[in-house]
Formats: structure tokens, sequence, C-alpha cells
């Protein structure tokens, strides 16, 4: 029967209500056959005339995760996902095919050249992906070729940077496969575990790690890792996107240490070296003076330069997580990395949480009156001429320029760039002094300038 030789639902009910006069059933039955009949065509209508197929046969999308009790189906899972990054794998390009492609390449250039470098044309680029195989031919787009051209009056790009760009990307391609195989859960995330285990893993390949005692082995994954969950994991969830791990610089700094001529200098400004790690650590060793293991307040109070604020101290150790009241050394590394990087907005958070002593998601007056109080009580002690609160209050104000003139929250921090300055001269005697007498301290840097350029 076509759709319109199909009786509507609201005519079938009509001659239903005609007929209830004549009907001998019970109210209650002709109320439960009309609802029946109702339900049974409202679904027809609301389903196109029963043209599309039900629900049931809609292809399955979601599947839940096995319990834990379930090995079977957690090992089938395991497996698949093996599989899966081993194909995922040989997809990418190995050494000898991007040597391949390199000469390729090379051969296809265009001259002239531009300074020093080789270029190639469009056609030519399309020349070499036909050769180049199926690998290779997802890096050979007209996207790819307009974001590397370069103000080049003859339209070609450099070879160069192309190369770069697929060598960046099979890398990256590379690391997210590595990162996926300690991926436990298998949802796109690490664990602090799961990290652990990747940096452990990775230690023997780092020639740069390479006279680091294995029983300091804990200590340094330890240190690095607190570094990628400090900063990629500010709501402390515990977990960390394998996405936001190759998004930021932090492992380009960890694989540096791949380098053997890695200079003394790179060393120092790198989190993950060795010297790094070992400063770190052995500051922890010379701050802890009983030899527990951890740190008290009194013990932190000596850390950097030994003016912090003691205001400040009680609310670290308010706020952060403590045994005892003494500090273990992952809890430190959050305290070095927040106050070794006051410019970033993580470490912002972390001091804007303990300067917010009310809770309210912003400093006022009081906040700022609150924390000042204990730079003015140092400046007494050392003899020098009290400074006005009403004056600093203003030039924070003027320098951070809330959107509340009243109130000043961490996104206003952040966006005024000056957090950094602004923490400094609430917590820290030598972070307020250095703010005080910048205008002196520019002067005599200028006067060493002169001085070295006679």
């Amino acid at each position: 029967m076509s759709e319109e030789e199909q009786p509507r639902w609201s005519d079938v009910l009509k001659r239903r209500l005609a007929n209830s006069n004549k009907d001998a059933r019970s109210e209650e039955e002709i109320k439960a056959e009309e609802t029946e009949l109702f339900t049974k065509y409202y679904t027809e209508w609301k389903g196109g005339g029963g043209n599309n197929k039900p629900f049931s046969n809609i292809p399955r999308f979601y599947y839940k995760l096995p319990a834990e009790d379930e090995v079977l189906l957690q090992k089938l899972r395991e497996e698949s996902r093996a599989v899966f990054l081993q194909r995922k794998s040989r997809e990418l390009l190995d050494n000898e095919e991007l040597q391949s492609l390199w000469f390729l390449l090379d051969k296809h250039q265009v001259p002239p050249l531009s300074g020093e470098e080789a270029m190639i044309s469009y056609e030519s680029y399309l020349q070499v992906r036909d050769k180049a195989g199926p690998k290779c031919k997802n890096f050979f787009t007209a996207r790819v070729y307009a974001k590397l051209l370069n103000n080049d009056p003859y339209g070609r790009i450099s070879i160069m940077h192309f190369f770069n760009y697929v060598m960046r990307k099979v890398w990256l391609h590379q690391t997210r496969i590595g990162l996926s195989l300690y991926d436990v859960a298998g949802q796109g995330y690490l664990r602090e575990s799961d990290l652990e285990n990747y940096i452990l893993e990775l230690i023997p390949t780092l020639p740069q790690l390479d006279g680091l005692e294995k029983s300091f082995y804990s200590f340094y994954v330890c240190t690095a890792v607190r570094k990628f969950f400090f900063f990629l994991d500010p709501l402390r969830t515990g977990k960390i996107k394998i996405q936001d791990i190759l998004a930021c610089s932090f492992l380009d700094d960890l694989l540096e240490l791949r380098d053997e001529e890695l200079s003394k200098e790179s060393q120092e400004s790198n989190w993950f070296s060795a010297p790094s790690a070992l400063r770190v650590y052995g500051q922890y060793l010379n701050l802890d003076k009983d030899h527990n293991g951890m740190l008290s307040k009194e013990e932190l109070s000596r850390y950097g330069t030994a003016t912090l604020t003691t205001v400040f101290l009680d609310r670290v150790f308010q706020e952060c997580l403590t045994y005892d009241g003494e500090m273990d050394y992952k809890t430190y590394l959050d305290f070095v990395l927040a106050l070794e990087n006051r410019k970033e907005p993580a470490a912002l958070q972390y001091i804007f949480k303990l300067l917010d002593i009310e809770e309210q998601g912003y400093l006022n007056v009081f906040s700022l009156n609150y924390f000042f109080r204990a730079i003015q009580e140092q400046i007494k002690l050392h003899g020098q001429e009290p400074v006005s609160f009403q004056d600093v209050k203003d030039e924070i104000f003027d320098m951070v320029k809330p959107k509340d003139p009243y109130k000043i929250t961490l996104q206003d921090l952040v966006n005024s760039c000056q957090g950094d300055t602004v923490t400094s001269i609430l917590i820290d005697l030598n972070g307020f002094w250095t703010y005080e007498n910048r205008e002196v301290l520019v002067a005599n840097d200028n006067d060493s300038i002169d001085l070295n350029n006679r």
C-alpha cells in the first residue's frame, strides 16, 4: 500500500471514537487501545511515513571501555592498538626514503639561487611529487607550497625549507606514535606514571645524560615530569593530552639532549639537562638541614636569596600539599617552577592562588596591603626608609590596568605582561628592591657598557 493509500492516524482515531458508544468494552480497555494506536501512528508519522530505517539499524559508533575484570577484552584492545600503531609507523618515511626525497628535490631545483639556497618551482614540485612515491604525496599539496612562499620574484620556494617541513612532520608523527605506546588508557592522554615510564626509557638514548648515576634516575624523571605537568595540567587533573605535549616546546628541549655537542650555555638554560636537574636537586638537599628528605617552612625560607616574606611562605604551606607540615621534592619542584618562570601564565596562576587569601578570584587593596606589610617590616629590619603602601598600590594598579579599577584578576595580570614584576614586589624583598631601584640599575648598566666600549 502506498503512503497516499494508508489511512491517516487521526482518521482512524476519529472512527474509533465514533464507534465507542457501540463498544461493550470497559473504559480502561478503550483508553489502552487508543493509546496504543496513537503511539503506533505517531511513531510512523515522526519517522517520515515508514520510509526511514528503524533506529536499530544505525551503525554502532560508541564502544564502552572494558572493565578491569574483563582481562580478555583488555588484552584484545591493547593488541589492536599496538597493531594500529605499528601500521601507522610503517606509513612514515624512513631515513633512506628521506634521503631519496632530498636527492629528488635537489635534482629538480630551478635556477637562479636565492642567496645560497636552492629553489624549486611549483611545476618541478609537482614532478617530484609524482616520482617520490605514495608516502610523500600528502606533503606535496598546494596549501603547503603556498605556506612556504616567501617573496621569491619567480614564485619558488626554498628546497631546504620544504625538506625541513617534511622532516618536522615525520618527527611529530613518530613522536606521537612513541608517546601513544605509553598511553595505557588509550584515550589520547598520558598519566603521570605513563610519562615517567616514557622518560625513564628515553634516558639511555640521550648522550647528554650518559653521566647520570642510575641512583639519580628516579629524581631526574620526577624533575622532568613535573615541568610537563606544571605547565600543561593547570587544573591538576593528573593527565596531559598527547596533543598538548607535541604542541609545546618541552619535548624539543628534552630531545635536544641527543646532541653530543650541546654547548654549556644551552645545557644551563635547559631544564631537562643533567646540570640543571642536579642544580635543582642539589638546592633541595642544601635546604634540607635536618636531612629528613623534606623541607620545613624555616628550611624553605632560605630559598634563593632568602628574601621571600614569611607571610608568603605561610600561604605556600597552607595551600600546597605537605606531609606533617613539611614539603616533599615534588611540591618543591612546583614551587621552583613557579618562581623561576613568573612571566608564564601557569606560574602566575600558582602565585595568584597564594595571593588570593579570601579566595574571591581577584586581588583588592586589602590583599595587596596584607602582603606588602611583610615587605615593609623587612625594610625596617634592614634600616631602610619606609615605603608608602599607597604609592606602591597606585603603581601596581597603573602597571596592570585592570578592567575593574578596584580588583585585579589573574587574567588582568596575564594581559598586562607585568605579572612577574607585581608578584615580585609583593612576595620578595629582593624583587621589590630591584623594582624600586630600577632606574639606578639601568643607569649603572649603561655606564658599564660605555666603559667597555672605550
